[in-house]
This record gives C-alpha cells, structure tokens and sequence, in this order.
C-alpha cells in the first residue's frame, strides 16, 4: 500500500506541475503547452500504475469508496482533456482552466479515507464496468467543453485576450457544443447501461433512487443545453453559461449525491 501512495503522489504533483506551468503561461503569456502535456502523460501513466495495483491488492476496481471514486475520475478526467488536446492542437492553452476543477478533486480527495471499502454482490457483473465507462466519457467530453466554454467567458470578463493563440469565440463554441454533443451520446449510453445493471442486479430497470433521479436531469439539462444553442442561437456567453450550467449539475450528480449519501447507490447495495 504504501507503494501504491507514493506512486499516486508522484502522480498528483505531475498534475499539479502541468496545471500551475499552465496557468503561469496565461499570465505570462508564454507557449509551453509541450511541458504541460508531458507532465500530463506523466501523471497519467503513473496514475494508472498506481490504480492498478491497489485493484489488485483489492480486487475490485475503484469504484466503491469515495477516496476511490474521485481517485478513478481524476484518471479518466485527465486522460480524455489530455487525448483531446493531443487530437486538436488549438485548445491546449485551456489547460489553465480545466485543470484547476482537478486540483478541486485532488483536494478533496486527500482529505477522504483512502481505506479499503466491500464490494456489495450487486457490483459483479459486467454491465457495471461498462456503465461506468460510459459515464466517464461522458464527463469528460463536458470537462473539455468547459474549458473551451471558460475561454469565452474569460475573454468576456477581462476585456483582454489572453488565450489569442486559441481560436476565435464562434470556432469555439462550436467545439464546445460538438464535445457536449459527444458527452449526450455516452450520458444517454450510461443511462442504459445503468438500467440494464440495475436489471440484473436488483430486478428493475429503475427505482427513482437519488442518484438515478438526479442522473435523469442531468441528461434533461444536457439535452435542453444543445437544444437552445441550436434553436435560439443565443450569444456566445449565454452559451458557454449553458455549457457550465451542464457541468455543474453533472459535478454534483457525480459527486454531490454519493457524498450525501455515502454510497453511490445508497440503499440498494
């Protein structure tokens, strides 16, 4: 175990380095978006070193405690910003904005016990790991959103353009709603997947648990989000505002519910 923590600090402050170079470049107005990617693939291989040991010592995936929970989506939140910015060059610079949500993770994370946690029988099967992924698709395609959409709003706020290199407002938002667009497909997939979990494993497809509830405004949200922006055409800011409003009850949905009630499906496990 103690491995296990020491690899996973390494990791956090390759984050952590990759985000700060990030943030100071905006300032400075510097391009060291190779350095930020670098520590970005560092932390993510020795993440993963660090994930696949304690599922090993464990054996269940980290999926069940929240120390867990957080821990997995820092990894998945981080890999996709980090594949998506490999995939398209442009949008690089908005590191400075996405990575500050996972330090917010990475805090809280540190201050929850990083102690063993049960694997209820309901967990064993299939249908949970793919659930899951779906869902970290999902959040991470609105992560990537948000950073793009926090662009806009910054050159909105600061009457400045501190991110010049990156495109332009419509180009954008454009992007933005293609990656929220992506984050409808996985969310709805995850929704199914779900359901067909809950089938198997307590004999019904849905039970309007909380987690499920909040889950189903979440896609609702999601869905009326790029509704509005393809109908009405609202102004970029109006826009990035949906794109935040999405993310933010996503958080909560992730995380908000499972904290409130101390297991991700409280009740039924």
């Amino acid at each position: 175990m103690e491995q296990e923590q020491l690899i996973l600090w390494i990791a956090l402050v390759a984050y952590v380095g990759a985000g700060c170079i990030a943030i100071f470049a905006q300032v400075m107005k510097r391009r060291p978006e190779r350095s930020v990617l670098a520590l970005l693939i560092l932390g993510l291989l020795l993440h993963t070193q660090a994930l696949a040991l304690r599922w090993e010592r464990l054996g269940h995936g980290p999926f069940v405690t929240m120390y867990e929970i957080l821990s997995s989506n820092i990894w998945s939140l981080a890999l996709i910003y980090t594949l998506a910015s490999l995939w398209i060059r442009q949008i690089r610079p908005a590191a400075a904005l996405v990575m500050p949500v996972l330090f917010l993770m990475m805090g809280w994370m540190m201050m929850t016990n990083p102690g063993e946690g049960l694997l209820p029988s309901t967990y064993h099967t299939i249908w949970l790991y793919i659930h899951i992924g779906f869902g970290k698709i999902f959040f991470g395609s609105v992560l990537v959103a948000l950073g793009l959409s926090g662009v806009i709003l910054s050159r909105a706020l600061a009457g400045d353009n501190r991110f010049a290199r990156m495109p332009d407002n419509v180009s954008l938002e454009e992007l933005a709603y293609r990656f929220l667009m992506l984050g409808l497909i996985f969310d709805t997939l995850m929704l199914l997947a779900g359901a067909i979990w809950a089938r198997d494993a307590w004999g019904r497809y849905w039970s309007w648990a909380p987690l499920e509830s909040w889950s189903l405004m979440t896609w609702i949200f999601l869905a009326l989000a790029i509704h509005l922006r393809l109908t009405l055409k609202p102004r970029h800011t109006v826009a990035a505002l949906l794109v935040v409003g999405v993310f933010a009850l996503g958080f909560l949905t992730f995380f908000g519910i499972p904290f409130i009630t101390q297991a991700p499906h409280k009740g039924m496990v």
